[in-house]
């Protein structure tokens, strides 16, 4: 019997060679689907039954989440009514491996009668489907990876990647940026990172704040009383020149023998790291660990409003 790690080896590198094998067959008829689909004022239709239908129905999600509107259809209930979703200016994407699936070519006659643009993708491009198409996308395999050669495995992969590549491409040619993305991904972990800001999650009230000229003591116990491990250093001016942290602490108490010979100005981090609070919390994050920090005193331009430490990312589920 052979060993399951060796057949997991064999079917991922056989999936990963058909999509080398495919990107060898990507020509102008892909540029011009990309095109037609850009400038296009309405909507991305995507059709296919069974397997194909499955990849279909993350294609269309993928576009959807991506900027470009998009749903899919099945083709069975298509002919039963659903075809009353399309409009003029749609375009449909029509998925088949053989591209002489029955429940798909039915489909045809009426999407031509509305005057749709059909874009297959298929890896028969001598198909009835294929002659159909105003544009064909070859996704032609050699073999699958199911022994027998029948499973839909090495083409629905490729079919898959396929459409990743369409939805990518317009995300670009679009200027699609996070924010674009955070408002389609309103919710779980993914949507609170997209729109969760600093000042969403930051301390404001009680702050930890000492003058320059206060006293070791006094920054002692302004750290304690704030429990954020920090306390913000201001100069006469209410603008922040620095920090101490409890690694500052631990450093001068090393440094010092007597807890009397300890001057602020002497052991406080100048210059700390600051951040907007608009700035997203995940960007507040990726600072603190490029920098090895804990801590970031938030500003509005000059001014403090807060602080946020890693321990609020973490309550909020954003580590």
């Amino acid at each position: 019997m052979e060993n399951p790690i060796d057949i997991a080896k064999q079917v991922l590198k056989l999936e990963a060679d058909s999509i080398s094998h495919v990107l060898t067959q990507l020509d102008d008829n892909f540029q011009t689907a990309i095109d037609l689909i850009f400038k296009s004022k309405g909507r991305v239709l995507v059709l296919g039954i069974g397997k194909s239908g499955h990849i279909g129905k993350k294609i269309a999600a993928t576009l959807a989440s991506t900027g470009q509107p998009s749903f899919f259809i099945h083709p069975t209930e298509a002919v039963h009514g659903d075809l009353g979703m399309m409009v003029h200016g749609d375009i449909c994407l029509m998925i088949s491996h053989t591209g002489n699936t029955s429940e798909l070519l039915d489909t045809i006659p009426a999407i031509k009668r509305f005057g749709l643009p059909i874009i297959s993708i298929t890896s028969n491009p001598d198909s009835r489907l294929a002659r159909h198409s105003d544009i064909v996308l070859n996704t032609h395999v050699k073999q699958e990876a199911c022994p027998f050669n029948l499973a839909p495995t090495n083409s629905t992969t490729v079919t898959l990647a396929l459409g990743d590549a369409i939805a990518i491409c317009l995300l670009k040619l679009r200027g699609f940026k996070q924010e674009h993305f955070a408002m389609r991904h309103p919710g779980g972990i993914l949507g609170k990172r997209l729109l969760t800001k600093v000042c969403d999650v930051m301390i404001t009230k009680d702050l930890p704040i000492n003058r320059e000229k206060d006293s070791f003591r006094d920054a002692l116990a302004t750290m304690t009383k704030g429990r954020q491990g920090v306390t913000i250093i201001t100069d006469d001016n209410c603008r922040c020149v620095g920090i101490l942290t409890d690694g500052d602490l631990r450093r001068a108490l090393e440094r010092y023998d007597k807890v009397s010979d300890i001057t602020l100005g002497s052991i406080y981090t100048k210059n700390p790291r600051t951040i907007s609070p608009d700035t997203l919390a995940t960007e507040a994050l990726k600072r603190m660990q490029d920098h090895k920090i804990t801590s970031l005193v938030v500003l509005d331009e000059d001014r403090i409003v807060g602080i946020i430490h890693i321990h609020h990312l973490i309550e909020q589920g954003l580590y």
